[in-house]
């Protein structure tokens, strides 16, 4: 299913008539627009198989390998689940996401799962951001709400699994409730780890309407310079730029293999 002007044009008449307010730090500015994911896998190419009337969104990508869920009407705490089958070369693997997930920092997600990003160090943008981590290895945001973790599978596991959690601040000696979280699990592979985590730890702010939710009332909110028409611009250009990475992709993958060079198998002429 193409992403259609129609659709680009009901995100426009939403977020043009909205007053954006600068919204951080990240894991405290709340859901904000699902179709920051959804726009951006759909202009990819990947295909709506869900009911187009039920409240559950599925889409699953040209290949058929990769499969997203968003169900808002989920009895658990995961609201986005997204899925990889094994194939003869790399094994499947399984990640998901709270409610109060950003949609722009899944976004960093599931943008890799089109234009995969260079291998890096998951952990490199979390320490530039200036997150600490402690002795156990786990890092946590400026102000503790928000901590990653790598958790082995077991003592006999040498391939953890990658656990993300923003909470309510502590109450004494026992942790605060859970506002989300984010699990990856041990097989995902490390650019997509990576391009969360990125995505989670970056200082910019993301913009919020004014009635928009967040996810803590501790979240800042200051008027944004930018203008709504700018946010509205900002996602069509993100859209095109997915949409022909995609497609170059997709021409570099189906692109023939070069013959090799003609080798002569002239036998030299007999001597006289």
């Amino acid at each position: 299913m193409a992403l259609s002007e129609r659709q680009l044009a009901a995100f426009a008449d939403k977020h043009a008539w909205q007053i954006p307010f600068d919204t951080s730090p990240r894991h405290l500015a709340g859901p904000g627009d699902a179709r920051h994911v959804t726009h951006g896998l759909a202009a990819a190419g990947w295909s709506t198989v869900s009911d187009p009337l039920s409240a559950e969104i599925v889409l699953r990508s040209p290949d058929l390998r990769h499969r997203l869920q968003f169900d808002p009407q989920s009895t658990t705490s995961a609201w986005w689940r997204v899925r990889a089958e094994p194939t003869d070369t790399e094994p499947g693997w399984y990640a998901e996401f709270g409610e109060l997930v950003p949609a722009e920092v899944l976004a960093g997600f599931t943008d890799a799962l089109i234009t995969p990003t260079p291998r890096q160090d998951p952990w490199q943008p979390v320490a530039s951001a200036g997150w600490t981590r402690d002795a156990d290895g786990t890092a946590y945001s400026p102000d503790s709400m928000c901590h990653i973790e790598l958790r082995p599978l077991s003592e006999f596991s040498a391939r953890p699994s990658w656990h993300v959690e923003t909470r309510e601040p502590a109450r004494g000696e026992y942790p605060g409730p859970s506002i989300w979280h984010a699990y990856l699990d041990e097989r995902v592979p490390a650019h997509l780890v990576g391009s969360f985590l990125s995505a989670l730890a970056d200082r910019r702010p993301l913009q919020r309407g004014m009635y928009d939710r967040t996810g803590h009332f501790n979240a800042v909110q200051e008027p944004s310079p930018l203008r709504p028409q700018q946010v509205v611009d900002a996602h069509t250009a993100r859209i095109e730029s997915l949409r022909a990475r995609a497609r170059a992709a997709r021409r570099q993958q189906t692109k023939p293999a070069t013959a090799p060079a003609h080798t002569s198998t002239a036998q030299p002429a007999a001597r006289r």
